[in-house]
């Protein structure tokens, strides 16, 4: 019913800069909100950040470093990450958040931090 296609992963050094993009199609309706999860290895996946509106929030872990925008007329959602560490290597996951209905995600992108 839903996809959500993500790009914009990919091998970075520290330091470095990358900036992930998602795009959702097919039958969208009653949109909360959109934002970013990440799983590393070997750990549980967590949240990053989402923005509603206006209104944004993230991880204490990447505050002053990302940055999630969306326009809302594409159903599309980035998040600009800035001064990227080896912590950050994860897979990341777009995810859709509507009304009455569990999460959509994306199938995720890998982002990978090197020294």
């Amino acid at each position: 019913q839903v996809q959500l296609v993500e790009s914009g992963g990919g091998l970075v050094q520290a330091g470095g800069s990358l900036r992930l993009s998602c795009t959702a199609s097919g039958s969208i309706s009653s949109i909360s909100s959109m934002g970013w999860y990440r799983q590393a290895p070997g750990k549980q996946r967590e949240f990053v950040a989402r923005i509603s509106g206006g209104n944004t929030i993230y991880a204490e872990s990447v505050k002053g470093r990302f940055t999630i925008s969306r326009n809302s007329a594409s159903v599309t959602v980035y998040l600009q990450m800035n001064s990227l560490q080896q912590e950050d290597t994860a897979v990341d996951y777009c995810t859709l958040r509507r009304l009455h209905t569990e999460d959509d995600w994306g199938q995720g992108t890998q982002v990978s931090v090197t020294s």
